[in-house]
């Protein structure tokens, strides 16, 4: 398979308060989030418009709530799509890199891996296998 032309395919903003992050991003763009069922009940969900049409430019994402994970800097983490989540992420501690959370199964949305690159962003990686 070979990969897309533009790699990026899912985006998390990470938030502290669930309630007035969805009221801002409904009210600045003008959409209505729906919930995202998530496996970990620790990380509540709630989807950008989009996710699911494939057909239509740019990717879609969602704002999350997660146990532990900090908003502001370093609150977003861009998914890049790939064949193999785990092959990519096998990858990073050779280019420099290192695994964070290495290749874990999200139900019926397929898989991530989490990695950091050379400057300590985190980047995810998602796989339909």
């Amino acid at each position: 398979m070979k990969p897309p032309s533009n790699p990026v395919g899912w985006f998390e903003i990470y938030v502290q308060d669930m309630d007035r992050a969805k009221a801002f991003y409904q009210s600045v763009f003008q959409v209505e989030l729906d919930p995202l069922p998530s496996p970990d009940p620790d990380l509540e969900m709630w989807v950008f418009p989009g996710m699911g049409c494939e057909d239509q430019a740019g990717c879609s994402g969602a704002l999350c709530k997660m146990k532990d994970k900090d908003s502001g800097t370093g609150g977003t983490i861009v998914y890049f799509s790939c064949e193999d989540c785990s092959s990519t992420a096998s990858r990073a501690p050779e280019s420099g890199g290192k695994i964070h959370l290495p290749k874990m199964s999200i139900g019926d949305y397929g898989f991530i891996s989490l990695i950091y690159d050379t400057e300590g962003n985190m980047i995810g990686l998602h796989s339909m296998h």
